[in-house]
């Protein structure tokens, strides 16, 4: 006979302490005014590195302090220094270097600016600007949670253009210079005080669709080839972190203003995303039908993998009817039990520089939105 938990026992189990939270955020938010309008001065020569880092500073204390606010328990600096996501990181990278490519990366009826990456040598990870950039968001955070958010090491695999004397097509040994830079940057974070690391990966949205396995065919592989060195890749990365830091992943469609790359339910990589990734949580998109239903998270196996519904979106400022949310929570619990299950946007605001389509205070509104709904259903 099973023992039974007292009222007062489940509603601490409700109660978390550590990340992820039940009300938490993917990470980037809508640059500032001051941010937007000093980085143009710095591309056109008229304010020094240090003049545009000392307003980012500014302007990331004065996000930190709305971001408490609003009542989350995590703060960010919202990507302020960066222009892309993941490119800035990408590229600071050793055996890593920015281009110009033709053009832009396709989004539902509009395209990026061009930018591109490119694996010139051997991969590997020392002296990263973003170190200072988290020692900075860690000096200022005071009682809350300070999360970095860094692109997942596939993303250099997806995203990377592997140059003819770089690994000549190796792609073992590729995977295995990049979980080891990664390791090196995992251990680099945690020793400036990193506890809360988010890895955002865009890569599985290939296997989704049927648009995505055309992708994969020109990778040369087939989806399961693929989706078992995604997973060793992530699992590789990770595999010597530290017990007492919390590292989970965003898996993203895309997001560049307002639109998205990628849609499709999880299903045809679920049994590998749900049992098969060694991650303490995952961000999961699921602010419409886009992103399928909750059918997928049968696969889950683990009792201590965390899931971050992102049943709010942060395309769109208009806010969710709370009960809506609530009742697909709910929806959520019948494949997981609740106690596993958060809740927080379904992307970030500003994945670029150019940011999403709405206000900044609409952005505000989202994110106290979602504090209020978690603290009534995990109350």
């Amino acid at each position: 006979m099973s023992q039974q938990t007292t009222p007062a026992e489940q509603k601490q189990s409700l109660q978390r302490k550590k990340p992820p939270f039940r009300a938490d955020q993917v990470g980037s938010l809508l640059r500032s005014e001051p941010v937007k309008k000093a980085r143009l001065q710095k591309a056109a020569g008229e304010m020094t590195a240090e003049q545009l880092r000392q307003i980012e500073n500014d302007e990331i204390i004065r996000i930190v302090e709305k971001q408490k606010e609003t009542g989350l328990n995590v703060v960010t600096d919202g990507e302020f220094r960066r222009a892309w996501w993941h490119f800035d990181f990408l590229e600071n990278l050793d055996g890593v270097e920015p281009f110009t490519p033709e053009q832009g990366i396709q989004f539902h009826n509009v395209q990026t600016k061009a930018r591109g990456i490119k694996v010139t040598g051997d991969i590997d990870f020392s002296n990263h600007p973003m170190l200072e950039d988290y020692s900075f968001l860690h000096g200022i955070a005071g009682d809350a949670t300070s999360k970095m958010t860094i692109p997942s090491p596939n993303m250099l695999f997806f995203r990377g253009r592997l140059e003819k004397d770089a690994y000549k097509n190796d792609y073992a040994l590729f995977q295995h210079d990049v979980s080891k830079a990664y390791k090196k940057a995992i251990q680099a974070f945690y020793d400036r005080g990193c506890r809360y690391l988010q890895l955002d990966d865009t890569a599985w949205a290939v296997f989704l669709s049927e648009k995505g396995l055309k992708q994969v065919e020109a990778f040369g592989t087939t989806p399961d080839e693929l989706r078992q060195l995604f997973a060793k890749s992530i699992n590789d990365a990770i595999a010597d972190r530290p017990d007492d830091m919390t590292i989970t992943m965003h898996i993203c469609r895309g997001n560049f203003q307002s639109t998205w790359t990628a849609e499709g339910g999880y299903d045809a990589a679920a049994e590998t995303i749900f049992d098969g990734l060694n991650l303490d949580g995952l961000f999961l998109e699921y602010d419409d039908s886009r992103s399928g239903g909750f059918e997928p998270l049968r696969y889950v196996k683990r009792t201590d993998l965390q899931l971050v519904l992102g049943l709010v979106t942060s395309k769109f400022g208009e806010l969710e009817d709370p009960d809506d949310v609530k009742r697909r929570i709910e929806e959520a619990s019948r494949y997981v039990s609740l106690d596993q299950l958060c809740l927080s946007p379904q992307c970030g605001f500003a994945s670029t520089e150019e940011g999403n389509k709405l206000t900044e205070e609409q952005q505000w509104a989202k994110l106290r939105h979602v504090v209020e709904i978690a603290n009534d259903v995990w109350k």
